[in-house]
């Protein structure tokens, strides 16, 4: 069985859970506190050098990491990962997109106000951080104006990947009145019978 390393609270750990959840893979889930020092232990180092959640460990004892490497080796086959280069390399735009255009500002407001409760000395950090996140929602709300997944008319790990942070944006203070696309979507992807919330 598989055992999955993260924090339930985590956006990068629910991808996984989700994720397991939609193929119905079974899984045994290990909590880790990041805020507790536990992903900077030597045994935690062990399975990931780089002291980062969640890491999805094999039955072999492999251990793979970083959110969305993990999403394309469950995917991989599923109907969740297209087999046509030019749609799979558009579910690697959104994939790269989420990691580098929308969970730097989403998921870090996110952490300063949902984790660390707003302190005063991050404020100016966190009001930057939502001009940047509101450009990524803008960037989703035009392709969900025209298809009603991020890759045309199928549910993919894409959606899943920008899922993750988008259905909690307003626990880092975004307020999606003006994405009624990126609004639809999010009822569209709970809507999944197989989908599982965040803190269930």
């Amino acid at each position: 069985m598989y055992k999955v390393y993260g924090d339930y609270k985590s956006g990068n750990c629910y991808k996984v859970k989700l994720m397991l959840n939609l193929l119905g893979i079974p899984y045994q889930w290990i909590d880790v506190d990041i805020l507790n020092g536990d992903t900077e232990t030597p045994e935690f180092l062990a399975k990931n050098p780089n002291g980062k959640i969640p890491v999805l460990e094999l039955e072999d004892g492999t251990c793979l990491w970083e959110s969305n490497a993990i999403l394309n080796f469950l995917a991989d086959g599923s109907e969740f990962l297209p087999t046509e280069p030019r749609l799979r390399t558009q579910v690697l735009q959104w994939q790269f997109f989420e990691q580098y255009s929308h969970e730097p500002y989403i998921a870090v407001a996110r952490f300063i106000q949902f984790y660390l409760g707003l302190p005063q000395d991050r404020l100016e950090e966190y009001q930057k951080l939502h001009k940047g996140g509101y450009k990524a929602l803008k960037v989703m709300e035009r392709q969900l104006q025209l298809t009603p997944y991020l890759v045309g008319d199928q549910f993919s790990i894409a959606d899943v990947a920008l899922y993750a942070y988008t259905h909690v944006a307003h626990e880092g203070g975004f307020d999606l009145d003006a994405y009624p696309g990126v609004q639809a979507w999010l009822k569209r992807v709970a809507s999944h019978p197989k989908h599982v919330a965040m803190l269930s």
